[in-house]
């Protein structure tokens, strides 16, 4: 008896000891905030759930989104064991127990297994391979976690057997509430302490977090632990105390974020205009601000295409260089990479004139322009050089040999019309060589 009480007491001093974001999550599914896309009543989460049938899942986003949180309560929910793993500290042996056991549990008492691995990407695919037997007989049910695109870092074998479900930044009214509830919880929270915020203090700690909820909660709990009390024991939470107690800069951007479009639409106007001075100014702008930095750097790839084009080729590949460079070695060094993209792609030649011809292309498309694809276009299984009718460039003087390609119930035109800037007026000069 003695021993159960000890238990209770540590297991009690131990979670008053936890930092206040791992004491306010969740419990239950309805304790849950965020993410109503997949969430909320009649959405695939509890789809799922009424169906008692739960699939092997991928979560996919950015951090402090609860991603974790939301595979316990699945698990919990659905009456499975759950086993947590982080690819980061775990290797290949552990994991292996892991699913030795989870096979002996299904078979030895019919209980299946939620094995959850958080930061999954840092597998190698040797290590992922060793889920697959697991997954595909139905011997674990995995969910895995990661900050990081899924498509591109784990293997399509793996891939094929989860159902990718991506979640978002928590919104303005999302992490209002998680703090509103630490304030409010006299159990795992500061119910039983007086916490006031001065001016727009609170506003301006929703804007610090970023849709994340774990710093949201992390800052709250610095501000409070640190802040020295009043007389009559209330807290009194300054902007001021909310910048001395993080390490992130506050954002400048307003509510409703129109600062944050405003910056970004500038940013890259500035680029398609060909002002390097302007489009370095707004980026560091927006690093000041705290903005995202791959936000950034997605941007500028797709600006790479839209605005640039063939007017210069290396724009492109730059980009997505800069995005590869940034990921490889993060903050605040990546700003080094991000400026360089930037002043190149606002000093490169210009041309949208692929993004417009793709527009004119789908606007036919959606109009049903053009549905019969000349025969010896089709794929007939057989080499190229043998295609009933097919005239095979390589054959001829120059690679090139006059032939229909547009369906045949359209008539023959123009989508794209290059520039007479940078690379493009090369690809102009050869185009019309050929007609």
């Amino acid at each position: 008896m003695s021993m159960d009480l000890f238990e209770y007491q540590m297991n009690n001093h131990l979670r008053d000891m936890a930092p206040l974001a791992q004491r306010m999550r969740p419990r239950t599914l309805d304790e849950y905030v965020g993410q109503e896309h997949i969430t909320a009543k009649g959405k695939y989460i509890d789809r799922i759930l009424r169906s008692g049938f739960l699939p092997s899942l991928l979560f996919y986003g950015p951090p402090g989104i609860g991603k974790t949180t939301l595979a316990e309560l699945l698990a919990k929910s659905s009456n499975r064991a759950f086993v947590s793993l982080s690819a980061v500290t775990s290797n290949v042996k552990e994991l292996r127990g892991v699913l030795s056991d989870a096979e002996d549990r299904l078979g030895g008492r019919g209980v299946e297994t939620v094995l959850f691995l958080d930061e999954i990407h840092r597998f190698n695919k040797s290590q992922q391979d060793v889920l697959l037997p697991f997954v595909e007989k139905g011997k674990i049910i995995l969910m895995g976690a990661t900050t990081e695109n899924p498509y591109f870092y784990v293997n399509s074998a793996l891939l094929s057997r989860l159902q990718v479900v991506q979640l978002y930044p928590l919104n303005d009214a999302n992490i209002k509430e998680l703090l509103t509830r630490a304030l409010r919880d006299e159990e795992r929270g500061y119910g039983k302490e007086t916490v006031e915020f001065e001016g727009h203090a609170f506003e301006n700690l929703i804007d610090m977090a970023s849709g994340d909820g774990r710093y949201a909660l992390n800052l709250l709990e610095i501000c409070v632990l640190s802040t020295p009390r009043a007389e009559d024991g209330t807290v009194h939470i300054t902007t001021k105390d909310l910048e001395d107690s993080s390490l992130r800069a506050q954002t400048q951007y307003d509510r409703d974020g129109n600062n944050h479009y405003d910056t970004i639409s500038a940013f890259i106007k500035s680029i398609r205009g060909s002002d390097p001075d302007a489009a370095v100014y707004y980026l560091a702008r927006m690093l000041d601000a705290g903005e995202e930095a791959e936000y950034i750097a997605r941007r500028m790839i797709i600006s790479a295409s839209e605005d640039i084009g063939n007017a210069d080729p290396h724009a492109l590949p730059l980009a997505v260089s800069g995005f590869q460079a940034l990921r490889v070695i993060g903050m605040p060094e990546g700003r080094i990479t991000l400026a360089q993209v930037a002043t190149y792609l606002a000093s490169a030649p210009k041309s949208n004139r692929s993004y417009m011809a793709l527009n004119r292309a789908q606007a036919d498309v959606k109009r049903g322009i053009g549905r019969k694809i000349p025969a010896y276009l089709k794929d007939q299984h057989q080499p190229m050089e043998e295609h009933a009718g097919y005239l095979y460039p390589h054959n001829y003087e120059g690679a090139y040999v006059e032939q229909r390609y547009l369906p045949t119930d359209m008539e023959e035109k123009t989508y794209y019309e290059p520039s007479d800037r940078g690379y493009e007026e090369t690809i102009a000069r050869y185009l019309n060589q050929l007609k």
